[in-house]
């Protein structure tokens, strides 16, 4: 049994976690492969936040449900991308009424005003367009084809954790490796200043019914 052939004590290279998340992976479904990165930062302190994005060289394996709120004359350019729902008042009247089926929402700077209400809605689940992560632009057509594409944010939580999927299961070990390893360094870009000691204090790899495989952070730094 492959589970006989994982040491939860063991610390692995991550081309080793690579291959070894699908190893132990028994799931009848197509599990995401989840990538958990605890940092030495004090997320309390706005010099210490660390948020970016990243364009996954695999993308994420997942269909991207895209919002985008615009004026008509950008409403071409958002269909014509890719985006699932495309329009403004109509969808604003929607969200306020509950609805927020969709995975990111990207929106231009001159609408911004009307969805400053949907704040109590869309902050809470992560969907709130924001400048930082290319949602709020004028080049519509190119932030829906990144999202696509597998580009995602990510922020780190109050617990100094940022916590990301980077893939599916089915994916080989190499893609699953070169994804992980795109997303590390982006978050090691990312150190903030005023941190001070180890960086990044621990690092697992895992999958929707795994257990957690702990990674040698020095395999990645280099």
């Amino acid at each position: 049994m492959a589970l006989a052939k994982f040491d939860k004590q063991k610390v692995y290279t991550l081309q080793e976690a690579a291959k070894l998340v699908k190893e132990i992976t028994f799931t009848k479904f197509d599990a995401s492969v989840d990538i958990d990165i605890r940092l030495g930062i004090d997320p309390r302190k706005s010099n210490q936040m660390v948020r970016g994005v990243v364009t996954l060289p695999h993308g994420t394996g997942k269909q991207t449900r895209v919002l985008v709120l615009c004026t008509p004359d950008k409403e071409n350019e958002a269909k014509e991308a890719g985006a699932d729902y495309v329009g403004l008042d109509e969808y604003i009247e929607k969200i306020k009424g509950g609805w927020t089926d969709v995975d990111v929402i990207i929106t231009m700077p001159s609408v911004m005003g009307k969805i400053g209400a949907l704040g109590k809605i869309l902050g809470p689940r992560g969907l709130m367009p924001n400048p930082k992560s290319g949602t709020v632009t004028m080049d519509i057509g190119k932030a829906v084809k990144e999202v696509k594409m597998g580009k995602i944010d990510f922020k780190v939580d109050k617990n100094g954790i940022v916590h990301s999927s980077i893939g599916k299961v089915s994916f080989n070990e190499t893609q699953i490796y070169e994804n992980a390893l795109e997303f590390i360094r982006t978050i090691i870009k990312l150190k903030p200043t005023s941190a001070k000691g180890t960086y990044i204090k621990s690092l697992y790899l895992s999958s929707t019914m795994s257990p957690g495989i702990k990674i040698d952070p020095k395999s990645v730094e280099s």
